[in-house]
């Protein structure tokens, strides 16, 4: 190509020749071609597209050619963007000073870079002073295209699109794809495309989606291998992993503290890849490691960074004592180790620490990084010289990409390790690594007509000027994706943003263009430029939370990343996370960011991201079937040298034929791409498992799922409970026919009904609904409400499923249309389904039947996902499960709940507003202009014009009757008569006006609006609900001039559909039947207990503290039986420690309490008692309640199986009635008494016995049982005149009569009596209380019943103790009495302190309250079992560790400390807890702390051990 000679001459210079690459590109350009351009990474792409354009722009005549952009450069990558703006001032800066040294003068040419993270004030001095070359995105390009700045494209002659594979087969490519051809009709000609890409095939379809209509010239030079790749296994076999470290851990807690890491002997890969890692690390300059999931590359840099330190101190770091529990769902525990080796890079790092990763990488401050994708494309990472992979990667293309980071220079030689981590992970890492030596990457398909990127296109190139809809069609079709679309789907689309469809059923549905069909015209409306613009783009709004570091006041922080919302829900103030391999504490958490402060080397929870995991491509499935079939027909010698021939090591050979040998031991039969095998065995409980082992991928499988699980349910009745997977499909059917199941239920018998079958069962599957919102999200149908703040995903699912409802009625809804086919083609690989099933019918494919006794290798993988799909249901997402754990009977939870007048729930003011609201008669719903008139009869229906007047603001309402006939002559509103009215309509009612109510139309009315839906009449009267507050019949009657028998048809038809709802509504009676839409009824309710909220002021944490225990009955005059019967009726389920319901619970309670009170009560059946699980010693969890409660809670339930001693009691104690222990040992031929006592309370602490008197259990605690000191023999007596032989004397702890227990179950009743028993038992109820109790299903099972409880008037819900979130429910009356605890003052009070159980639910602390802090000390009190604490005035005071031996203290007030002695020296003293001695006082020896000195003072003795005091 001719350059200028400084160019030439730098060029020359600067590097020895031109690449292939670079010669063959220089030549199209210089054709003045659209070019693509396909080379391996490091052969000069970028500078190849640049150069001529660079050349160009230095040589112009600043005089003749018009200041503005020349050259447009998209980046799909924000970062790849800066770095090539870095890259460009070397040529700039370089060929200028070549001119200034020969003499020559260059014009100067100005680089600009705008992106999502462009400040605004750099983005408007980019409008104002618009660059020679602009850098920007998909997205970015979108957003000038669609603002005033496109001025400063309209000189633009050349776009370069770098890394284009990574967007051509993609929704994002597609909405490029128009984005250029918007660029093309806003030029003079249209501008030369240059495209650049590394790994692309085939290159036809990557060229017709660069040019679309245009041709494309490809430059795709053949290029030696550069590629140097080995395969890893660091173990001689991967299903026997040695230990890491040699030699037994010490100490029960060392193997509950590595809890936190997976094992590491005998049961993980890890720790051997992590050592191999750092190896490997240590003998390169620098590397990138590359794992599959922001998760993966989180715990993996962290895990290295922990390798190194001990390496290089002998120090181990040990793991936070944090309990499991508190970890979360996918969270795991970073032990603190400074990143001294490596860091992780990936999207959810902010781009700032991003940036910095990558300068400490380059300037080799940093050895390594750990990325995800966000390193894979042609980012300048520098001299890199190793590129580590772990686990497979997820395509060739993908493993080509990263490898290509090392060796990035020109001629340089890529250097890859590739670790798997399972043995089937081994064989896609071969098969894989094979295909990118020998470049066979994946092919690309280009996304045909997706109609969401349609839908927003059309908005956005309206939104400025009217366009003409035909020239717009054309644009289109301009396009690679929307070559072929339809006129029909064009035009569906122009209806919906044209307002075709409710939107009184769905806000957003509302037109956001007008189309006048006769002028052929599209004009946006007000507000569409807006949309446009801050919902525009196509990448998905996942609602992450962003992590900003805290700043100085009043000013921003710095972005660290972002974290997913079920992290940060599972997250709490003062937890310490990490992330990028830095640990952060979190000091606030808000509703749209977590803000945190550094917390260098201190351990830390890892964060984990939901997402969906890439599956296998269809190509990259059948290869491996290939190669599998290739191996299985060698001698094991051969298969050694094939796979050698890879790259694979010694122990990666060796794991590899293992794995094969295995298979076919088992099976005698490998899954190839010509022969699918389908094995069968019994599983654990005797169900048949049926196990498809396929190498086709989950796209593939997972619609063929969906067939296989209907068949099982036609079949068999049951749920298959099919699970598909990248390796093949598990499917479980009950045996319940005798006949084991077969091949057959994978057959594919027509391959042409595939398609249908698919697309009807996949219209109701969570899948669906979730592709649903993110194609609804791109049509601009669900925008964002406040852009730049976080919109929660919980709150998207919501709306996107109302919207889905109203969508499912028009089967041409262009979005469902459009999810349909994303989820068939993109999701799923529906083609290649039917390719294979033709396989199949033809025989090509075989599919073989194998009977096995256990599952074979390949089976015991699929299996362990299969497992896992079930055992982490409860971690998807709520609104797209197939099926909630928690279900509840609405209509029954009415009846147990009962109906409350809903006349007397809500507040008529709230009525009357909400009416004049819906009727838009409130200025701020008052019409402004002529689109507001339009939406007025839009929403409301036929208006007449004084109506139309009385809901315009008041200094418009002179123009309404002009507005009117402006809509009329538009043909956008018609002039109708209803009951001899004159009355204004929206075009679009006029099918409906003629068919529901007889109406007479004007003529030429265009026929999209004469179609109707399958009810008129019934939409109407929806419409007329949904736009009133409650109403009668007659008042539908009179509106719509039709008969009430009519109209009361209707309504009914909108009930029994759920859309209204009948009752007594009206301040006053009508004495007819009323109605309202069940959405108007929602808002009525919310707004009046919004109301009655707003009356109540929050009480503090104090005040709440002193409410709980008196609402408790501590402290109360209760007596007798009467009053422990009250309390167990409070404290029903609770599961508190054996030892402390009559030492502490129930004698704080009741003032004479005695055991012959709970014992009478047990005796009559009006309590009974069970287990909930074991406790050290000899003490155990039990649970109190009133023998009439519904489904008795239970313990940890166990299996004991038939044959034991255990099984055998059940099995006795199940037939009915109640039983001795001297029957039951009489029945049950147990090896001894002891063994027997043992099983029956093995069945106790499990809830699945009791007996009916506590006296077992007290027994049990005070020493009691078989343990104790043995008796002598008993003698023989005479009896009638003979010897009678002795008879064992019963144990006490197992005296009385036992009995099973009805377990219970998940029943709306039970729901709802745990519920009102939680209202019941603490007042105010709140998340902590209830996760406290370890409530089953937790808060959100509660949550559900008991806002259900606030809609019927039993409960309410509001914020009436500060601190304690949103979330609290009051029982009626509650409030005034907790106000009644308020204090105005400080001084002491008089009040008892009062000693409590640590595990009483009387007790706030650790529950609804966090406890006292207590600064740096590490000591942290708990709701221990035998633990004691000690309330005075709503504060903590004392807490004393089980047995009392140490005590922790949260006040140094005197007056404070001698109330808690007191009352610690009352409790003992009473006889309930023995004797008490108190060694240490906050670490300190008790004596001479203030603590000591009120419990002196109180009466406890010096002792050698510190003080004493004796009941």
């Amino acid at each position: 190509m001719g350059f200028g000679k400084a160019t030439a001459t730098w060029f020359d210079e600067s590097f020895s020749a031109p690449t292939t690459a670079q010669t063959g590109a220089w030549q199209a350009i210089e054709r003045g071609r659209h070019t693509l351009v396909v080379a391996p990474t490091g052969s000069g792409k970028t500078l190849a597209a640049f150069l001529s354009a660079i050349d160009g722009l230095l040589h112009r005549d600043p005089e003749v050619e018009p200041a503005g952009t020349s050259v447009l450069y998209i980046s799909p990558l924000k970062a790849l963007a800066v770095d090539v703006e870095r890259n460009l001032r070397s040529p700039l800066v370089g060929i200028s000073g070549v001119a200034a040294r020969l003499g020559h003068e260059l014009a100067p040419v100005t680089v600009g870079v705008r992106t999502g993270d462009t400040p605004p004030a750099e983005r408007r001095r980019l409008q104002s002073h618009p660059p020679d070359v602009l850098i920007t995105t998909p997205e970015s390009l979108f957003l000038v295209l669609t603002s005033a700045s496109r001025e400063m494209l309209r000189g633009v002659h050349t776009v370069i699109v770098d890394e284009v594979h990574a967007v051509a087969g993609t929704k994002r490519g597609a909405h490029l794809a128009v984005s250029l051809e918007r660029l093309d009709d806003l030029l003079d000609s249209p501008a030369q495309r240059i495209g650049l890409s590394a790994t692309v095939s085939p290159h036809d379809e990557v060229a017709r989606f660069l040019g679309g209509r245009a041709p494309v010239e490809v430059v795709a030079p053949d290029a030696p291998s550069r590629l140097e790749l080995s395969v890893r296994v660091p173990v001689e076999d991967l299903t026997e992993m040695p230990p890491r470290h040699e030699g037994p851990r010490e100490g029960s807690a060392a193997r509950a503290l590595d809890e936190s890491r997976p094992p590491e002997g005998g049961g993980t890969i890890w720790p051997h890849v992590e050592e191999a890692i750092v190896d490997a690390i240590t003998a390169a300059r620098t590397t990138i490691v590359f794992a599959n999931s922001r998760g993966v590359a989180e715990r993996l840099t962290q895990r290295l960074n922990e390798v190194w330190v001990e390496r290089e101190t002998g120090y181990r770091p040990e793991p936070h004592t944090r309990q499991p529990a508190q970890l979360g769902g996918g969270s795991n525990i970073s032990l603190g180790a400074e990143p001294v080796l490596a860091r992780a890079h990936h999207g959810s790092v902010s781009k700032e620490q991003r940036a910095l990763i990558e300068d400490d990488l380059k300037s080799g401050r940093l050895r390594c990084v750990v990325a995800t994708s966000s390193l894979e494309l042609g980012i300048d990472m520098g001299a890199v010289d190793l590129v580590i992979q772990v686990s497979a990667p997820p395509s060739v293309a993908s493993g080509l990409q990263r490898v290509g980071r090392a060796g990035h220079q020109v001629g340089e030689v890529s250097r890859g390790l590739v670790f798997p981590t399972g043995r089937h992970d081994l064989l896609s890492t071969t098969v894989t690594v094979e295909r990118m030596l020998a470049g066979r990457i994946e092919r690309l398909s280009v996304p045909a007509n997706p109609l969401d990127v349609l839908a927003q296109q059309t908005i956005a190139a309206c939104a400025l000027e009217p366009i003409d809809v035909e020239a717009w069609f054309e644009t289109l079709r301009r396009s690679a994706p929307f070559a072929t679309l339809p006129h029909a789907a064009f035009e569906a689309t122009l209806d919906l943003v044209a307002g075709r469809y409710p939107s009184d059923e769905f806000a957003e549905l509302r037109p956001r263009a007008v189309w006048d069909r006769q002028a052929g015209t599209l004009t946006g409306r007000p507000g569409a430029q807006r949309l446009a613009v801050t919902s525009g783009g196509t990448i998905p709004d996942r609602g992450m939370f962003s992590v900003v570091l805290a700043g100085e006041e009043g000013t921003p922080g710095r972005r660290v990343g972002e974290l997913d919302e079920e992290m940060v829900y599972e997250s709490r103030i003062n937890d310490v996370i990490a992330l990028g391999a830095t640990s952060w504490r979190i000091l606030e958490i808000t509703a749209d960011r977590v803000i945190v402060v550094p917390a260098f080397g201190q351990p830390a929870r890892l964060p984990f991201w939901r997402g969906d995991a890439m599956g296998r491509p269809y190509e990259l499935g059948e290869a491996m079937g290939a190669f599998l079939r290739e191996l299985s027909a060698l001698s094991p010698a051969k298969q050694r040298a094939r796979v050698e021939q890879v790259g694979l090591d010694a122990y990666a050979v060796a794991n590899l034929g293992a794995l094969i040998a295995d298979q076919y031991e088992a099976t005698r039969q490998l899954p190839t791409d010509t022969t699918l095998v389908v094995e069968r065995f019994r599983d654990e409980v005797g169900d048949w498992r049926l196990v498809l082992l396929s190498p086709y991928g989950r796209a593939v499988h997972a619609p063929w799922a969906l067939v296989v699980g209907r068949r099982i349910e036609q079949r068999y009745g049951v749920d298959g409970a099919v699970v598909a997977s990248d390796d093949g499909i598990v499917v479980r059917v009950p045996d319940v026919t005798g006949e084991p199941p077969g091949a057959e239920l994978f057959d594919l018998e027509d391959p042409d009904d595939l398609e249908p079958q698919v697309t009807e069962l996949v219209g109701g599957s969570a899948l669906f609904a979730a592709r649903f919102r993110e194609c609804a999200a791109r049509a601009l149908l669900l925008p964002r409400r406040n852009p730049g703040t976080r919109a929660p995903l919980w709150q998207q699912r919501r709306r996107a499923a109302m919207l889905l409802d109203v969508a499912r009625k028009y089967p041409d809804f262009p979005i469902l249309l459009e999810t349909a086919r994303e989820v068939l083609q993109d999701v799923y690989d529906l083609p290649a389904l039917v390719t294979l099933a033709r396989r199949m019918r033809s025989r090509e494919v075989a599919l073989v039947e194998v009977g096995t006794d256990k599952a074979s290798p390949f089976a015991q993988r699929l299996l362990f996902g299969y497992v896992g799909a079930f055992l982490y249901d409860g971690d998807l997402p709520l609104a797209e499960r197939r099926a909630a754990a928690l279900t509840l009977d609405p209509e029954l939870l009415g009846q147990l709940l009962g109906r409350a007048d809903l006349r007397e729930l809500l507040d008529p003011e709230i009525v009357q507003l909400t009416g004049a609201e819906l009727q838009r008669l409130v200025p701020e719903r008052q019409a402004k202009n002529l689109e507001g008139v339009a939406d007025l009869l839009r929403l409301l229906g036929p208006l007449t014009t004084d109506e139309v007047a009385e809901r315009t603001l008041e200094d418009a309402r002179l123009q309404v009757g002009g507005w009117l006939k402006e809509l009329r002559e538009s043909r956008r509103a018609i002039e109708v008569q209803v009951g001899g009215q004159a009355r204004w309509a929206a075009v679009e009612d006029a099918g409906r006006l003629r068919e529901a109510l007889g109406t007479a139309l004007p003529l030429g009315i265009a026929e999209a609006y004469l179609d109707t839906g399958n009810d008129p009449l019934g939409e109407i009267v929806a419409r007329f609900a949904r736009t009133h507050g409650p109403f009668t019949t007659d008042d539908v009657a009179e509106r719509l001039a039709l008969g009430p028998a009519v109209v009361r048809d209707a309504l009914q038809r909108l009930a029994d559909a759920g859309r209204i709802t009948r009752g007594e509504f009206l301040p006053v009676a009508s004495g007819d039947t009323e109605w309202v839409d069940t959405e108007v009824l929602r808002r009525l309710r919310n707004r009046s207990l919004a109301a009655a909220r707003k009356q109540v002021e929050p009480v503090d944490a104090a005040a709440f503290a002193r409410f709980l225990p008196s609402w408790q009955h501590v402290g109360s005059r209760l007596r007798g039986a009467d009053g422990v019967l009250t309390v167990i009726e409070q404290l029903a389920g609770a599961a508190l420690p054996a030892s402390a319901w009559e030492s502490l619970v129930l004698p704080a309670r009741v003032t004479d309490y005695s055991p012959a009170m709970l014992d009478e009560l047990t005796t009559a059946g009006e309590v009974t008692w069970t287990g909930a699980g074991t406790l050290p010693g000899r003490d155990g969890w039990v649970r109190l309640l009133p023998g009439d409660t519904p489904g008795l809670p239970t313990g940890d339930l166990v299996d004991p199986g038939d044959d034991t001693t255990a099984g055998k009691l059940l099995e006795v104690l199940g037939d009915s009635g109640a039983w001795l222990f001297s029957e039951l040992s009489s029945r049950i031929d147990a090896p001894d008494r002891e063994g027997l006592v043992e099983a029956l309370w093995e069945l106790v602490w499990s809830g699945q016995v009791s007996n009916d008197t506590f006296a077992p259990v007290r027994s049990l605690v005070a020493g009691g049982g078989s343990h104790r000191t043995k008796r002598a023999a008993p003698r023989a007596r005479m009896v009638g005149g003979r010897m009678r032989a002795p008879r064992a004397v019963v144990p006490p702890i197992a005296s009385g009569r036992w009995f099973s227990v009805p377990l219970g179950g998940q029943t709306t009743a039970e729901h709802v009596a745990r519920a009102e028993t939680l209202l019941n038992r603490y007042g105010v109820v709140t998340r902590g209380s209830v996760q406290a109790e370890q409530t089953p299903g937790g808060f959100a099972a509660v949550y559900r019943v008991l806002r259900e409880m606030e809609q019927n008037g039993t409960a309410l819900r509001g914020y009436f103790v500060d601190s304690l979130g949103a979330a609290q429910f009051v029982a009626p009356g509650v409030v005034d009495r907790l106000r009644s605890f308020v204090r105005e003052d400080d001084e002491p009070a008089d009040t008892p302190a009062v000693t409590l159980a640590a595990t009483d639910p009387a007790n706030p602390f650790g529950a609804a309250l966090p406890w006292p802090d207590r600064g740096a000390d590490g000591h942290r009190p708990a709701r221990k079992a035998g633990s004691l604490v000690v309330i005075h005035d709503g504060r903590a005071i004392v807490y004393l560790e089980r047995g009392g031996k140490s005590a922790l203290t949260f006040s140094d007030d005197a007056h404070a400390l001698a109330a808690a002695a007191e009352s610690l020296v009352s409790t003992v003293r009473r006889g309930r807890l023995g004797r008490l001695t108190v060694q240490t006082a906050d670490a300190e020896p008790v004596a001479s702390t203030p603590l000591g000195e009120a419990l002196a003072a109180a009466g406890f003795e010096a002792h050698l051990k510190g003080l004493r005091l004796d009941a």
